[in-house]
């Protein structure tokens, strides 16, 4: 029996590597501890690009890497091309000089509308005619790698920095006042969790494109995402992605942004080449810019 099970595991093994070896092999990190269903946006659509460029490119290979680690720490492994192929983040001029990206916004612009996730019973504190002033006064959370820091201290927003799956913990023993979240966050993030609640009446908005981003010397693999969401936009299959993916669907009206106050701010770490993919309509929800 035991021989059997060496020689089915031995089996199952060289299937595998034989599988990874007839297609491109991409590997992207997950986490086990502190699982996020929000990424599956990200994996489902590079899965597309993929898909879209088996003609070209041949067959594709996904394999998730369960390692913890922060966002900058992947990018860190993306940049040293230790074990992680590809990685998304919002995109700075840090990352585009550290690593390859591929400039076409993964959120068609939702990463820069900012809407809060607050303590359940302290919505009295966030009126609608809450003067900018007033606002700062109070102090936003936000994780200690994420470019939104630099961002938000450069419109003078006050900021507490922790890791990321602490933040919600950090708000609850009043370590900050307010959690600012991307249009499609904060409801996956609140719930079954009666202590917060989503503010109705505030939102930040700024340009900030999320990206796909490779290693350096990944151009094969940057040119076949950048050919792959491409395709995918100009066929319409982007759109719809966008339009009925789980965490993105109906976002807008759930948002109800129309009747916030919104805020608008400067981002300075915006690079040349990505102010340049601004003026491309077909790339941005026009409803929220």
């Amino acid at each position: 029996m035991y021989v059997k099970k060496i020689t089915f595991m031995t089996g199952c093994l060289l299937l595998l590597s034989h599988l990874v070896a007839a297609n491109q092999l991409v590997r992207y990190n997950i986490s086990e501890q502190y699982p996020d269903p929000k990424q599956a946006y990200y994996i489902d659509l590079l899965a597309l690009a993929l898909e879209e460029t088996k003609q070209e490119y041949g067959g594709y290979f996904m394999q998730p890497i369960p390692v913890e680690m922060s966002q900058g720490r992947t990018s860190i492994m993306v940049e040293l091309d230790h074990g992680i192929d590809v990685t998304w983040r919002m995109t700075s001029a840090d990352s585009e000089n550290r690593m390859l990206a591929v400039y076409f916004p993964l959120l068609k612009g939702l990463m820069g509308n900012r809407i809060f996730i607050i303590r359940k019973g302290e919505q009295s504190r966030f009126p609608k005619d809450i003067t900018f002033s007033a606002l700062t006064d109070m102090i936003a959370g936000q994780g200690h790698d994420w470019p939104d820091n630099e961002i938000l201290h450069h419109n003078e927003v006050k900021v507490t920095t922790g890791t990321g799956h602490t933040l919600l913990t950090m708000l609850t023993k009043g370590r900050f006042d307010y959690f600012p979240r991307a249009l499609h966050e904060p409801w996956i993030e609140i719930k079954e969790k009666p202590n917060y609640v989503v503010e109705s009446n505030l939102m930040f908005q700024y340009p900030a494109p999320l990206y796909f981003f490779v290693n350096k010397e990944n151009t094969h693999l940057r040119d076949r995402i950048t050919l792959g969401l491409n395709k995918a936009l100009i066929n319409g299959k982007f759109e719809t992605f966008f339009n009925e993916h789980p965490i993105t669907r109906d976002i807008l009206s759930s948002a109800d942004i129309a009747n916030r106050k919104v805020f608008y701010f400067e981002n300075p770490l915006l690079t040349p080449e990505t102010k340049s993919i601004i003026a491309d309509k077909r790339l941005w929800l026009n409803k929220v810019e």
